[in-house]
């Protein structure tokens, strides 16, 4: 047998079928012992859909004697549950709509005159709402943020780069017409060959990933605030600072510490304390940006790393002060009237490190707590750093008036910078 025999319609068909198949049942294996990707099962199901799609399409009609439309309309099914399972693996509302849409409007407009079954108009359309499902399922890709072991750009490519091969038939129809009469249903075959393995390796290492981060922030995430722990706000601090260094600007380290902490638990218990402590975590999220580091360093210590001056640096601590203040008058149905009180150090030398910031910091912090607590010190500047100041300040083109505004919304408050 030749090759070109070998590569016929048929042949073709029969092997995408086993594929899907295989794929599928390896999908809702992974499922049954991976319970808590959900996504699994709806990629799995929609493989052997699929696979019976195509199955009852390319089968004699003496075999199961199944209209080619309703054939036809399961695939679009499948291609919608695969769409849905990756809303549902990146935790977005699903539209179980959307999974059927393509195959209703399937059945509607194949009973319009020119949507014959075999009507080169019949085969554009399918062509057409496949290639839509396509390109939303990289825009889901698309829409995802998270930093992860696979590549995005990848994953955002190859759905498109299949959507567009999908639609390469039209283009043939259009221009080569001999090519398209004799040849396309070949080449649209491979390629779905092809597609058909990479959606599945792409979505198991988007399993892979998922898993591989959920590791990672177990090690690096303290369990009960969800902010950086110890060592993992250290590490990401001092790239922070390398960071700032190189452009020679500043950095500012907040440390934060609960007043009276264990009257709280003397009082209320440990349980209104820990409810404390993760009250004070979103407060100190919410009063950051994305940006900044923040993390727990044990107990009730609590630190921030933002790349800003200490002008600024006092506005974030200010803010936070009262955020907490309000959110901690009521912890828990008891009235704790929890607050905080912070210390600020800054630098703008390379060679300055985050334990010195740190004691800097820390002895700001006690000057804090023994000047009346719920509120904020700043640590005096560093030898020689005035220069640099100076700079920051001239190219961020800073108000006159802006230390002024800082001092109207603190209001009252003894807080004081040394």
């Amino acid at each position: 047998m030749s090759q070109a025999a070998a590569l016929d319609f048929p042949t073709l068909t029969f092997a995408t079928v086993c594929m899907a198949g295989f794929l599928g049942a390896f999908l809702l294996i992974n499922w049954v012992q991976q319970r808590d990707i959900a996504a699994l099962a709806w990629w799995g199901s929609a493989y052997l859909i699929g696979a019976a799609a195509i199955s009852l399409w390319s089968a004699p009609d003496q075999l199961f004697n199944v209209p080619a439309v309703y054939a036809e309309a399961l695939i679009f099914v499948a291609c919608g549950m695969f769409w849905n399972g990756l809303r549902l693996f990146h935790g977005r509302e699903m539209r179980l709509s959307f999974s059927v849409a393509g195959a209703g409007g399937w059945l509607v407009l194949t009973q319009w005159p020119g949507l014959e079954e075999g009507s080169p108009h019949r085969v554009a359309l399918g062509i057409v709402i496949v290639a839509i499902y396509t390109f939303f399922m990289a825009f889901e890709l698309g829409r995802e943020r998270r930093r992860s072991l696979y590549s995005r750009k990848a994953a955002v490519a190859v759905p498109l780069l299949h959507a567009s091969i999908f639609l390469m038939p039209l283009g043939l129809r259009a221009w080569y017409p001999d090519v398209f009469a004799t040849r396309w249903q070949i080449v649209f075959a491979i390629e779905t060959m092809i597609y058909t393995v990479g959606t599945a390796i792409i979505v198991l290492l988007m399993v892979k990933d998922r898993h591989v981060h959920f590791y990672r922030k177990a090690a690096t995430t303290d369990h009960l605030t969800g902010l950086l722990n110890r060592g993992a706000f250290l590490d990401a601090a001092r790239r922070m600072h390398k960071t700032q260094s190189a452009r020679s600007e500043p950095v500012t380290l907040l440390m934060f510490d609960l007043d009276k902490f264990k009257s709280i638990n003397d009082r209320f218990g440990h349980a209104v304390g820990d409810s404390a402590l993760k009250i004070f975590a979103r407060v100190l999220q919410e009063s950051t940006r994305g940006s900044d580091i923040v993390g727990r360093l044990g107990g009730e210590e609590f630190v921030a790393m933002v790349p800003e001056a200490m002008d600024d640096a006092c506005i974030v601590a200010e803010r936070l002060r009262v955020n907490f203040q309000d959110a901690g008058v009521v912890i828990d149905h008891a009235a704790v009237g929890a607050t905080v009180s912070s210390g600020l150090a800054t630098t703008y030398r390379s060679e300055a490190t985050i334990d010195s910031l740190l004691l800097r910091a820390d002895e700001a912090l006690y000057r804090a707590k023994n000047g009346g607590r719920n509120r904020f010190e700043a640590a005096e500047e560093e030898p020689g750093s005035e220069a640099s100041r100076v700079r920051w300040l001239e190219r961020n083109k800073r108000a006159d008036g802006r230390i002024g505004r800082f001092a109207a919304r603190r209001g009252p408050q003894p807080a004081t910078a040394s």
